[in-house]
Formats: structure tokens, C-alpha cells, sequence
């Protein structure tokens, strides 16, 4: 079996934040969600739960980030291809989301980054395969 990653992730509104995500394609997995926890699903070994903040609270006894004054995390993905990047982007501004750094574009590498409805980071990233294997 491959390794997985789950990230969770607070929310203030599980339903804006659902609503938003599915705006960038992405579902949730039914098995694993509920009126206070969703399992978005970014690929078959990477998932995202949003939890509803008083569900997070179970799990934690530290104070839970203010992601619009402060960063906790910022979140990576890769993308096939530099339009797969820009259309996550777009597609995630376009649905309420805001920008969060300026784009990096080093030609064999080009990322953009936004937030999403509760303020968490996300970062996509594409990166030449030759670049990557010249590396070896």
C-alpha cells in the first residue's frame, strides 16, 4: 500500500470551505465525512480534512492558528504543467480566494500560491522533468 498524507486543516464554515474546494474540482469522500469533518480528496494518496473548529479542539490542546494573522502551514502541491498551475490558481481566486505571494517563474520552475476561504496557504507548483532528472 502507498503511503498517504492527511492534512487537517480548521475551518471556520465547513460548508463555505466544501463549497470552495469543490469551485477547484476537487470532492470530498463520503466515508469520511460528516456535519463537522470533510475528507477532500486531492489524489488517491492525498487527502485534506476539514474539520470544523470546535471538532479540531478535540484534537489539540494548543490554541488553533489564526490563518488570516498567521501561517501555520503552507501547502504544496505539484501540478503537471505550468497551465495546470495557473488554472488551480485562477480557479481558486475566481472562487474567493486571495493571493498570497507573488508567482515564482524560474523557467524550468513556476509556482503560484493563494489562500483559501479560511486564509490557509496553498502553494502549486510545476517543475521541468528534465530539470528534475539532470539533478541524478
Amino acid at each position: 500500500m502507498p503511503q498517504m498524507i492527511f492534512v487537517n486543516l480548521p475551518v471556520k464554515d465547513l460548508e463555505t470551505a466544501k463549497g470552495f474546494f469543490g469551485k477547484l474540482g476537487f470532492s470530498c469522500n463520503p466515508q469520511f465525512t460528516d456535519e463537522s469533518t470533510a475528507c477532500l480528496v486531492i489524489s488517491d494518496t492525498i487527502f485534506v480534512m476539514l474539520i470544523s473548529e470546535p471538532r479540531f479542539k478535540e484534537f489539540t490542546k494548543k490554541e488553533i492558528a489564526d490563518a488570516s494573522r498567521t501561517t501555520e502551514a503552507i501547502i504544496a502541491l505539484s501540478a503537471e504543467s505550468r497551465e495546470k498551475v495557473d488554472e488551480l490558481a485562477d480557479a481558486a481566486l475566481a472562487s474567493g480566494g486571495s493571493p498570497a505571494n507573488d508567482p515564482i517563474d524560474h523557467g524550468f520552475m513556476y509556482g503560484r500560491s493563494f489562500q483559501d476561504s479560511d486564509h490557509h496557504i496553498w502553494e502549486v507548483m510545476w517543475m521541468d522533468p528534465a530539470a528534475v532528472q539532470s539533478q541524478d
